[in-house]
């Protein structure tokens, strides 16, 4: 018994949560999928690889994590993403954890994938997040994106070694079609802090994001993936602010 439950949210996730559980095996005492009725054999795949799976319709990413969290029957929780999976060396380092008696919670770098590169550079490593942690001393809270992890206060944190391997975007496609969904997402939240921006910003943020992740943070140095990702990120921010502002005019 290693007193942690893993605990996965997912949809339409039958091409990525095998690789995810089987990474888990032998670290965690259960696996619970709590799943957002997916068309696909999410469930099917999930169960037949050992998880619990609960189906429950899909509210929002914070509501559909504590319910998750809430099922879990362990003292500790590990937080993983249906997309993800455990390095051998962060394995190494999480059943040192565990050997030595878990307290506080644990923080690990997360690794992405893209396109088959790994991405080490404009940003997106070592993208360092807490996914280890006390059930009782933790609750995700936002709205509309970006979920955020709220720790009891004072709870030390602890950085393990090895990466959290991030199959996110296996296409450029991929990474365009969540950029859409995504930016309607962050130009609501803006809405909703009443953010305004005037039509210089709209022209000029995008090109610094581009020339911030492209050239400043060495996204050059990952090849293809690396201009991908750039351009990409730039048009984010960009179709962010349209949306924004098509929005305020409705």
């Amino acid at each position: 018994m290693t007193g942690i439950s893993a605990v996965i949210i997912t949809r339409n996730e039958a091409h990525n949560i095998e690789r995810c559980i089987v990474s888990l095996k032998g670290l965690v005492d259960e696996v619970i999928v709590v799943d957002a009725e997916s068309t696909d054999a999410t469930r099917t795949i999930a169960e037949q690889a050992g998880a619990q799976v609960i189906i429950r319709a899909w509210t929002d990413y914070t509501d559909q994590k504590n319910f998750a969290n809430a099922k879990a029957k362990s003292p500790y929780i590990l937080s993983m993403d249906a997309d993800e999976a455990v390095s051998p060396v962060l394995r190494a380092s999480l059943l040192t954890a565990i050997s030595a008696g878990l307290k506080g919670a644990y923080q690990v770098d997360r690794l992405t994938n893209y396109c088959g590169t790994w991405v080490r550079h404009g940003g997106w490593y070592p993208d360092p997040k807490v996914r280890l942690f006390a059930k009782a001393d933790a609750c995700w809270e936002g709205t509309h994106v970006h979920e955020e992890l709220r720790l009891k206060n004072g709870t030390p944190i602890t950085a393990l070694k090895g990466d959290l391997l991030h199959y996110s975007y296996p296409t450029v496609q991929s990474h365009a079609d969540r950029i859409e969904r995504y930016s309607e997402l962050h130009a609501r939240k803006l809405l909703a802090t009443g953010k305004r921006v005037g039509p210089f910003k709209r022209w000029f943020a995008p090109v610094v994001k581009f020339i911030q992740g492209y050239v400043f943070r060495l996204g050059f140095l990952d090849g293809k993936a690396g201009w991908s990702i750039a351009t990409l990120s730039a048009r984010a921010v960009s179709l962010k602010y349209t949306k924004l502002e098509r929005l305020r005019e409705h």
